[in-house]
């Protein structure tokens, strides 16, 4: 048997990364297994920080997409000292375009909630977004939350990785096929090469969670493909971040990306002409000069999903040593430093804050 590590972390991806950082940090010995699997949801990610402007009136994901968008603002200056690497912090704010009547009320009161409250939120004009934004099409006005953004997936994963390695942990490529556990006792998984012991282990493997042999229960986890195009971005364009009707557009580079459909495909993460063609049909109603313009990339991901559409994150009651961080869904990027802390966090000890009890693992498949 391998030497045994403190923890074990099943899946390589954004939020094992940012588990196997904050574990590391916090003084754990941890291996990471990887498997570079194609359709992983968090390289076909845009890299959005959308606390705000995809929360709608009491969500209950609302107070950790907040934790999960200062992770960025704490540590960006941080990741870059420690590993030399800029995640590409955009804080220029979400702008998301209202082009229907019926849609200017809700808007309104999801201003009024998140004020209440007492984030930065604004209802713009048509006017004001025409002066503000004056490439985009015609729209009734916008919802604008100026402390949302976005990172580079790439980039962020390669600092927290860097900076998980400088603090110890070890990233091994091998396929966990499942756990191993006798009499209530989790004694560490099973790889397609060997067995490793560990004290915890955290299931962290996207899409792929729910597919691990000796689970204590049925992890209620799927993939849902988003496929995503680019075009060039527009030389006389500020770079933005801007919400149409199903569809965002965000520059990265020199790069106008716009994603995301939202399908259940299974493990198919091919790119269909019918979906690239509605993501096209929707980005130029937000943005016209798209018009007769070709795709230069076109890709999918696969984005883990529960049935409540909500993360599983926290210990396994049945099992102790056994947590999960996983079923991010569209918000992988967004909440992968602050689940790697909160995993951290409930590993010393510490009490795990009440917001979080909406994601807890027995919320599913509970016997009791």
């Amino acid at each position: 048997m391998p030497q045994i590590s403190d923890v074990l972390i099943v899946g390589g991806g954004a939020i094992g990364t940012g588990c196997a950082r904050a574990l590391a940090l916090a003084g754990a010995r941890v291996t990471v297994f990887e498997q570079a699997a194609p359709g992983e949801g968090w390289r076909a990610s845009a890299g959005m920080l959308a606390a705000q402007v995809e929360s709608e009136v009491d969500d209950p994901l609302f107070k950790l997409a907040l934790a999960g968008r200062g992770f960025f603002h704490r540590n960006v200056a941080s990741l870059r000292a420690s590993t030399g690497i800029d995640i590409g912090l955009m804080e220029c704010g979400i702008l998301q375009l209202v082009r229907r009547e019926a849609d200017i009320e809700r808007m309104l009161e999801r201003v009024a909630w998140q004020r209440q409250q007492a984030h930065r939120a604004d209802w713009l004009s048509a006017l004001e977004v025409a002066e503000g934004w004056p490439w985009l099409g015609p729209s009734l006005g916008a919802f604008w939350a100026p402390e949302d953004g976005a990172v580079d997936p790439e980039r962020l994963v390669a600092a927290m990785r860097a900076d998980a390695v400088a603090h110890g942990a070890q990233f091994v490529t091998d396929t966990v096929m499942g756990l191993t556990h006798d009499d209530g006792q989790l004694r560490g998984v099973r790889t397609s090469r060997d067995v490793h012991g560990a004290g915890a282990v955290v299931i962290a493997a996207g899409a792929w969670s729910g597919r691990l042999a000796d689970l204590p229960r049925p992890l209620s986890v799927e993939p849902v493909r988003g496929q995503m195009i680019a075009f060039p971005w527009p030389a006389a364009a500020a770079p933005a971040i801007v919400y149409g009707e199903r569809c965002y557009l965000v520059k990265r580079g020199n790069e106008m990306l716009v994603g995301a459909t939202v399908e259940h495909a299974g493990f198919d993460a091919s790119v269909t002409p019918e979906a690239v063609a509605d993501l096209h049909s929707r980005a130029m109603r937000v943005f016209p000069g798209l018009i007769g313009q070709e795709p230069v990339r076109r890709w999918a991901g696969l984005r883990p999903a529960a049935p409540d559409g909500l993360p599983i994150i926290g210990p396994e009651p049945r099992l102790p040593g056994l947590w999960y961080a996983t079923a991010h869904g569209r918000n992988g990027i967004l909440l992968a430093g602050i689940t790697g802390e909160l995993i951290a966090r409930g590993m010393r000890g510490d009490p795990m804050p009440d917001d979080l009890h909406p994601f807890r693992p027995e919320r599913f498949w509970d016997w009791s």
